[in-house]
């Protein structure tokens, strides 16, 4: 490579710097003068479909421990049946109502929607569980906008705590038989 032709390698180089330092100048005079809303309001749109049948109703299965339920939600007045009785004589204690309303209480959606549901298997509290799983599920199919604040709660999830089985030799899963010194 010659002397002239490094001077005007050089040369193209300085010009390059100048276009590249004037170049960031005029972009963002660019880009206020393009519509950019639309562009940035796509993605906001749910990616997901609304998943309702022909009375209205979306369906999900909540688990929890051993506990299934099948959930339908509805739009209504809040009334919430669970195997043909209503939340507060199924559900006596008020911490597993409580757990139940969570869902609506994060969405901003109390009193909105009447929730069906039959629950099967495992006591109570997990009977309780599934049904909050089952209507979050089912409220994020009737209400796809409402997924990303329900998951960030994290009610999409199911619990998959469960009891631990009972070893051979123990008195239950890890607790020994009580040693005899005589």
């Amino acid at each position: 490579m010659s002397d002239t032709d490094t001077r005007q390698s050089l040369a193209d180089l300085g010009e390059l710097t100048k276009t590249a330092a004037a170049a960031p100048v005029e972009a963002p005079a660019a880009a206020e003068e393009a519509p950019a809303a639309p562009v940035i309001a796509t993605p906001a749109a749910p990616l997901r479909e609304r998943e309702v049948d022909a009375q209205g109703r979306s369906y999900a299965t909540g688990r929890r421990k051993d506990a299934v339920a099948r959930v339908w939600v509805k739009p209504g007045t809040g009334k919430i049946t669970v195997n043909g009785r209503d939340q507060e004589v199924y559900f006596a204690r008020p911490t597993l109502r409580l757990v139940i309303n969570q869902v609506f209480g994060v969405a901003g959606r109390e009193g909105q929607y009447d929730v069906v549901a039959t629950v099967k298997g495992g006591g109570l509290s997990g009977q309780a569980g599934a049904v909050k799983h089952g209507i979050s599920q089912a409220l994020t199919k009737q209400e796809p906008a409402l997924r990303a604040v329900v998951k960030q709660a994290g009610f999409l999830t199911r619990d998959s705590r469960a009891v631990e089985r009972k070893k051979y030799g123990k008195a239950k899963a890890r607790r020994s038989f009580q040693f005899s010194k005589r």
